[in-house]
């Protein structure tokens, strides 16, 4: 286990911590939560990359946290009416629709190495910066309406995006 590693392994405990939070409706705990993991995400890599600490499970656990993080938080942001179910859904069925691709393509002896689309990168971004925002605007007293519909509509459409583009290299590596 390196210190990343360990970095990591907390970041994923705070998962529920931030879900608790966000059901008891203390906003500013959850979105301090939020950006502590944000931060602990950006030590744990830079000390990997830094000292040469990266491993195969961090590898695999650093994308699990940011996954597991971003998905509970829109899960329990669409629970308590903060957010539209649907944008949950599109958010919970992209990734899914990932992970069964690939273990559909490791079944069938074909399995795909993926690595991160720049719409993909995008996608995250948007991601984060849309749940930061509804976890601020409900802590601190708001966020102008243009800008929630702005950030919504462009979490979804690069969210549907990045689905769609892992969905053909996944058919074109199916077809091959």
């Amino acid at each position: 286990m390196t210190i990343p590693n360990l970095i990591t392994v907390a970041r994923l405990l705070m998962v529920p911590l931030v879900v608790v939070m966000i059901g008891a409706g203390h906003w500013a705990a959850a979105f301090a939560i939020f950006l502590l993991a944000g931060v602990s995400d950006a030590i744990d890599g830079f000390i990997a990359r830094r000292w040469g600490m990266q491993s195969e499970l961090g590898a695999y656990l650093d994308p699990l946290a940011d996954k597991a993080l971003l998905v509970s938080i829109y899960v329990a942001l669409a629970i308590h009416g903060v957010l539209p179910g649907w944008v949950a859904i599109v958010v919970v069925f992209r990734d899914i629709m990932i992970v069964a691709a690939l273990l559909l393509s490791m079944l069938l002896d074909k399995p795909m190495e993926v690595r991160p689309l720049i719409i993909s990168k995008l996608n995250t971004g948007a991601q984060i910066g849309f749940a930061a925002l509804m976890l601020g605007s409900n802590a601190f007293g708001g966020a102008p309406p243009l800008l929630v519909e702005v950030g919504l509509m462009l979490t979804v459409a690069l969210t549907l995006c990045s689905a769609g583009a892992y969905l053909v290299l996944w058919l074109r590596h199916m077809a091959a």
